[in-house]
């Protein structure tokens, strides 16, 4: 299948490179020209705008749009829509807000072009593993793309589904790295703790390893820890400064809006927040505050 795609940073040039490798006709389009140039060394042909991708497919075209979500994806596709027709689709498989899908994909129909919202999960490992792709909109739009999905997922059988309506890929996407945020959380929890019963002189590395054998809590986020604690035990050349992508405070949102509890997830966002405070003030206060109403001793500031 003939398809376009936009946004080549280093999970879209992954996907890029694993749509080529299954024999599909590949036009190119990102902003950084060597990304272009790296994915037509690979057999991609490339452009140099949007309204050249658009003119180089043929009908009915499909363009996966691989660019940050918000503003970014927005002007991306109000411009790319401008060089469509009736009959083609568009795919966001960033990481849009499942609200902002549905609109889309409300706004796209009015202009009689389909549009998929595939939450992809993978990461920068997808090249080689395959991506979970989980994809929202009309079925017959997902059945055209379907090839595509078939060469991105790990195997041709397991990996990607359509889950439902227009939004419900990024809904079901945000749902997914609100867990993925709790999940992350326990593991540091637990190899922290473990560190801290120092004269155990627990073996952190081996550990990990030995966890990822047989264990309950086996699974590909302990593949990677045990990765990175192998190469650098102590940690000391990460800083503990842990960022967000959104989804995780809109599965939060999310819950509050249903009245339906999710503690963990709003915990482990909540310790995303901590993790980026040098000096927090709140800590500060309550060692004031202890050392006002009991006396205790307060650490001083040099």
């Amino acid at each position: 299948m003939e398809m376009g795609m936009i946004g080549l940073g280093r999970m879209g040039g992954n996907m890029a490179a694993r749509l080529l490798s299954g024999g599909h006709d590949l036009v190119v389009f990102d902003r950084q020209e060597e990304a272009v140039r790296a994915c037509v060394r690979q057999g991609a042909r490339g452009a140099s705008s949007l309204s050249e991708l658009a003119a180089g497919l043929g009908s009915p075209r499909v363009v996966w749009v691989m660019v940050p979500a918000g503003g970014m994806t927005r002007c991306t596709v109000d411009a790319l829509t401008e060089d469509l027709s009736p009959g083609d689709m568009v795919v966001d498989g960033g990481n849009s807000n499942y609200k902002e899908s549905m609109r889309r994909a409300s706004e796209l129909k009015e202009k009689g072009i389909g549009f998929l919202d595939a939450g992809t999960s993978g990461g920068v490992w997808g090249l080689r593993e395959g991506y979970c792709l989980m994809v929202g909109g009309e079925r017959e739009d997902f059945e055209l793309v379907e090839p595509l999905l078939r060469t991105l997922a790990p195997s041709p059988e397991r990996g990607y589904a359509h889950v439902g309506p227009a939004g419900a890929g990024h809904f079901v996407k945000m749902v997914h790295n609100g867990i993925e945020y709790g999940m992350m959380q326990a593991y540091a929890e637990g190899f922290e703790l473990m560190r801290a019963k120092a004269e155990l002189d627990l073996d952190l590395p081996r550990i990990a390893d030995l966890w990822r054998s047989g264990s309950v809590v086996r699974s590909w986020l302990l593949d990677l820890a045990a990765a990175a604690l192998e190469e650098d035990p102590g940690l000391d050349s990460v800083e503990a400064y842990v960022e967000d992508s959104g989804e995780g405070r809109w599965a939060v949102e999310e819950s509050i809006a249903l009245g339906m509890p999710a503690p963990v997830m709003a915990l482990s966002l909540q310790a995303r927040f901590r993790s980026r405070q040098a000096s927090p003030f709140g800590a500060k206060l309550l060692a004031a505050m202890r050392g006002q109403f009991g006396g205790h001793a307060v650490r001083r500031a040099e």
